[in-house]
């Protein structure tokens, strides 16, 4: 493979045979492969979520969990892809540091599974040529970027928290950051997926793999066990949560994930002029705050788990009467019901990675996978090469009545969002971001620029951006917005975190469109590492 990274990134692309947008260019080279190859949207899709477990192993891997969205148009179905606490988890087993940093801190990872699954199901390649890019990339190597640089340095405490220090020798250079530049390789990890390319994905749960990691998981004191990874965590294929907006119909992910969040800040949204964002009041950006702050109280207030109980439609969080009055209280002044002391809530700060994919018949996939936090556990699987993910941080531990409440083989809450909007039963867009709970409000942002805003794609991905948490703080690049809108959000009593310019902390777009005629056009975050791109 060639050092595509010694250019800058392609951010926006256009393409008649389809198009990919990951966090990568890598990743997103290894999609539009499998596009020129009479591949699918979830051949690109699965290809490039490989491929970035290897080239952005900071956010995702095989070692953690994936949540995507495929779409038809005429059909678009989810798949809750949740990784599993193991059966040995408990509050009593697991605490403090050890939900974060560790060995303990891991779940049983879902990835493969549910990449595997996809792919047998609608993909049109077989798992092993899926699989070429990321062996490739693993083997042959990869340019370590700025950002990665920056964020190994910033997570070295944290490496050095584990004391076997797995996932220091893997992933820093003596215990340093990689420099910028470095070819950064990966053989343990290309071996990994060589066998899953020989063996298939079972290997990973019942076969040496599995053994492995069992024997690693002892020797290091963790909790996952061969008998919780032979039980196999295959994906659960659920119904959408659907709403409109401006005409759209807009499919995103049902609990666990938050889509519930984004189809209410929609929904509110939606009741305003198409014109009301974009008029420079700094009142009406205290509105999207509160929009922002309504739509993830709501959802944090209702936490639900479908494998407990029979799936809903919500239809009080998801009604337009509920968003109206939401709205009308928000457009009154400020919703004291929700400012009450403007204490701040607990925030999360795990990360994510996204990729959107589109082929030239109009399939769709929009997909989101994370190992949690920056670097996961930070702790890595001997000889295997993966890091392990740390969601046990995503239970509650205070409550044994919470859904998520953390119990063997139950499932982390989680706030990703992939999302895909239709019309006439055609796919129009396939979009998502990383950012934890700066995902829905950073989608929102998006759709609301392109949408409302007649922005093109790049423009509307450039845009500043805020949230504001269920606690009142508003986040944002503060540099970039009108000075009296920020002098306003202050003097109304926000607690304001002035956030560098096109700040790594409000997500990551990556989202593809197909016009009528067949076109199809990418877009790729310049906030990270993004790139778009398509078949020639």
């Amino acid at each position: 493979m060639s050092d595509t990274l010694e250019t800058k990134p392609v951010k926006v692309a256009t393409s008649r045979g389809g198009m990919v947008a990951t966090a990568f260019s890598h990743a997103t080279e290894a999609g539009a492969e499998m596009l020129r190859n009479a591949g699918n949207a979830v051949d690109a899709a699965v290809a490039a979520a490989f491929a970035l477990g290897v080239c952005e192993p900071q956010a995702s891997g095989i070692g953690g969990q994936t949540m995507m969205l495929i779409s038809t148009g005429e059909r678009t179905v989810a798949l809750d892809g949740s990784s599993r606490a193991p059966s040995l988890a408990s509050n009593d087993s697991i605490s403090g540091d050890g939900r974060l940093v560790g060995y303990r801190a891991t779940t049983v990872p879902s990835t493969p599974a549910t990449l595997a699954y996809a792919q047998k199901r609608w993909g049109s390649l077989p798992l092993a040529r899926v699989l070429e890019p990321a062996i490739r990339i693993a083997t042959e190597g990869y340019r370590i970027t700025d950002l990665q640089n920056r964020l190994q340095e910033r997570e070295l405490e944290s490496f050095s928290r584990v004391p076997s220090g797995s996932g220091a020798r893997y992933f820093l250079s003596g215990g340093s950051p990689w420099p910028v530049g470095a070819l950064f390789k990966q053989p343990d990890l290309a071996e990994t997926l060589r066998r899953l390319a020989e063996h298939g994905v079972e290997d990973f749960y019942q076969g040496e793999i599995a053994r492995r990691i069992d024997a690693d998981m002892r020797a290091n004191d963790g909790l996952l066990r061969l008998d919780d990874l032979a039980l196999i965590p295959w994906p659960v294929l659920r119904r959408t949560i659907r709403s409109h907006f401006r005409g759209f119909r807009v499919h995103t992910m049902p609990p666990p994930g938050a889509g519930r969040a984004l189809a209410l800040a929609l929904n509110m949204i939606d009741q305003l002029e198409p014109n009301f964002f974009r008029h420079l009041d700094p009142a009406r950006y205290q509105v999207l705050a509160e929009v922002f702050r309504k739509a993830m109280r709501v959802r944090n207030d209702s936490p639900f788990d479908p494998n407990l109980y029979a799936q809903v439609d919500f239809k009080q969080m998801l009604s337009r009467k509920f968003a109206r009055g939401s709205l009308r209280r928000i457009l009154k002044g400020v919703d004291r019901g929700l400012l009450e002391e403007m204490q701040p809530a607990r925030e999360r700060s795990g990360e994510t990675t996204h990729l959107s994919t589109i082929d030239r018949n109009g399939m769709a996939v929009s997909l989101t996978q994370s190992i949690e936090r920056v670097y996961g556990s930070k702790a890595a699987a001997a000889g295997l090469g993966f890091l392990y993910n740390n969601y046990v941080m995503d239970f509650q531990f205070s409550d044994p009545a919470h859904p998520f409440y953390l119990r063997p083989n139950s499932v982390p809450w989680a706030t990703v969002a992939p999302t895909i909007l239709t019309r006439d039963e055609k796919v129009w867009m396939a979009v998502g971001s990383p950012g934890s709970e700066r995902i829905f409000s950073t989608i929102t942002q998006f759709l609301t620029h392109v949408i409302d805003g007649g922005m093109n794609l790049e423009d509307a991905m450039r845009a500043p951006r805020m949230h504001c948490s269920s606690g009142g703080k508003i986040s944002m690049e503060a540099n970039r917005f009108d000075p009296r809108i920020v002098e306003h959000l202050e003097a109304q009593g926000y607690k304001l975190d002035r956030l560098e310019d096109y700040a790594f902390y409000l997500g990551a777009i990556h989202a593809v469109t197909r016009a009528d005629d067949g076109t199809c056009h990418g877009v790729a975050e310049a906030r990270r590492d993004g790139s778009a791109g398509g078949p020639a």
